[in-house]
């Protein structure tokens, strides 16, 4: 299971999250993605991995959103 993280740009790759804000999980098929939170880091500026993209573009949370940039 891998978690899904905001975190800040000025930390190190394994450093501290800032939040949480969902999980994937490829075995089971599963995923939970705290969908307010989400929207709110998107909006303070997050950019989203290609793979976290990949996770939000699959839950259609893009639909709405077209100008998100990946990294």
């Amino acid at each position: 299971m891998y978690r899904i993280v905001a975190i800040d740009v000025r930390s190190r790759r394994e450093g501290r999250d800032l939040r949480k804000v969902g999980f994937y999980d490829p075995v089971k098929n599963q995923t939970y993605l705290n969908v307010p939170l989400i929207l709110y880091f998107l909006e303070k500026g997050a950019q989203p991995t290609g793979t976290v993209c990949d996770i939000l573009r699959k839950a259609e949370l893009f639909q709405e959103r077209t100008s998100i940039r990946v990294n």
